[in-house]
């Protein structure tokens, strides 16, 4: 049976950690070993701002920059360890959930999202650069 965007989201919203904005700042403070994944296009985090220390990993190169077995020069060294802690966000949570889901598949045992995306940090009054 074929699947809805919304249908994706929400089968991977019950299999990976939702934070509130909050929380993932929390998380952020205690412990600076904490990847935060922002899975918008360039474009859209230029245009609306990213959380401070986030970095910037499209969802359609994701998979590609966490694998450990591509070309070096294909992959993100900050996405190789799959202990690493890893928050991820994106423009409203749909597409953090998907990428979370992506990285817990893919072996990383300390995934989780953002609810709400960046819009939900930017609505909890916290920092955008």
């Amino acid at each position: 049976m074929a699947k809805t965007f919304r249908q994706m989201v929400g089968e991977a919203r019950e299999q990976v950690q939702v934070l509130t904005p909050q929380q993932a700042q929390q998380q952020m403070q205690q412990n600076p070993n904490v990847v935060v994944v922002d899975v918008r296009e360039p474009e859209d985090v230029k245009a609306t701002g990213a959380i401070p220390g986030s970095v910037n990993v499209p969802l359609g190169v994701l998979a590609i920059r966490a694998d450990t077995e591509l070309p070096e020069n294909m992959r993100d060294p900050r996405l190789q360890d799959r202990s690493t802690p890893v928050i991820t966000t994106c423009g409203a949570g749909g597409q953090a959930a998907l990428a979370a889901k992506t990285l817990q598949d893919m072996g990383f045992s300390n995934v989780s999202m953002i609810d709400g995306g960046t819009r939900g940090w930017k609505e909890a009054g916290l920092p955008t650069e």
